[in-house]
């Protein structure tokens, strides 16, 4: 599966930024983790293609700093979840959630707003409050979820593709799908135009062994 969603993620086109940061680029490919269902996303980390993006939510220290360690040396775009501490300490991005977060956010911001190079901003964007946020804040992409019927929210409403294009059209910066993404509902993103998708996140379907 994990193959097979690598391939749909060649098929898109990241919007690239004017910002001097890894992201203008384009990661096209993200992994998650998560502090149940993947605490520890090294072994998934180190078989992404270089220049994917990783966005660590809840990891120990200990494994922040094997995955910094690997996404210096396999080229890889590392986002920390809603740690400003952390993302400081390894020059790396940030990624924010809805709730609130610490003070540490407005030293990481200072280095940001002085060009560092790896301070890339992501926002998880659900909804249109979140949308006006990232604006403000002017992000450099956001996490637009969930796309579809999630295993980490059980019984959460999805998206679904239309609700998600609009929301990653107004979005205005490139979006990427996160939330039930697989092999099998990649392909009912939007692919062309405004509110498409610029990459595809998930967990589950990343972290399975290949064959």
């Amino acid at each position: 599966m994990a193959r097979t969603l690598e391939a749909w993620s060649r098929r898109l086109k990241p919007v690239p930024l004017p910002q001097r940061r890894p992201v203008a680029r384009g990661a096209r490919l993200w992994l998650v983790s998560d502090p149940v269902r993947l605490p520890d996303p090294c072994a998934a980390a180190a078989r992404l293609p270089r220049g994917s993006g990783v966005l660590a939510r809840g990891a120990t220290p200990a494994v922040l700093a094997r995955l910094a360690a690997l996404a210096r040396r396999r080229g890889l775009l590392l986002l920390v979840g809603g740690d400003a501490r952390a993302a400081l300490r390894w020059r790396c991005g940030l990624h924010l959630p809805d709730r609130a977060v610490g003070t540490q956010v407005l030293a990481w911001l200072a280095a940001r707003r002085g060009g560092a190079p790896w301070a890339v901003l992501s926002l998880a964007v659900h909804g249109r409050a979140a949308v006006a946020r990232a604006r403000r804040l002017r992000a450099d992409l956001g996490f637009v979820s969930p796309a579809f019927a999630t295993a980490s929210h059980p019984g959460a409403p999805a998206l679904g593709p239309l609700r998600w294009s609009a929301l990653a059209r107004r979005l205005g910066r490139p979006a990427v799908a996160l939330g039930g993404v697989t092999a099998a509902t990649a392909g009912r993103l939007t692919w062309r135009g405004a509110g498409r998708a610029a990459g595809l996140a998930a967990i589950g379907g990343l972290a399975a062994r290949r064959a």
